[in-house]
């Protein structure tokens, strides 16, 4: 019998997140200083130590200059971390510093409140300002 390779194609929400990347619009209301805040319910990566999953809620707090996340990128963004391994510190520092490169806000926060794993609850924040 001949072994076949099956190519696995990806569904339409597997290709959306692959392709992604986070883009910004301008921020229309540069008159006053504003808080935007998202909070980011169902996040999951994976732990780089024990390969089970990681379950946690990002939040995030910015107040923007000239730029503002686009909301659908940062969703799709944010489901790029589901295959990932990666520590709790680690996914936090980055998720803020690529919203800091591409927006360049006032200040920022990012705080990852992550589930109980072994009896430990970790919640990890970092901030940026001008």
């Amino acid at each position: 019998m001949k072994s076949r390779k099956v190519r696995k194609q990806l569904l339409y929400g597997e290709r959306m997140i692959a392709n992604s990347r986070l883009e910004r619009f301008e921020n229309r209301t540069k008159v006053r200083r504003y808080e935007v805040e998202f909070t980011c319910p169902e996040f999951t990566c994976i732990c780089p130590r024990s390969g089970f999953p990681d379950f946690a809620t990002i939040y995030i707090r910015y107040v923007p200059d000239r730029w503002c996340v686009e909301l659908k990128s940062l969703k799709l963004y944010i489901n790029q971390f589901r295959d990932k391994k990666v520590f709790h510190e680690d996914v936090t520092n980055d998720i803020l510093g690529d919203l800091v490169a591409l927006l360049d806000p006032h200040e920022i926060e990012v705080r990852g409140d992550f589930n109980v794993r072994g009896n430990i609850h970790t919640v990890v924040t970092a901030r940026h300002s001008k």
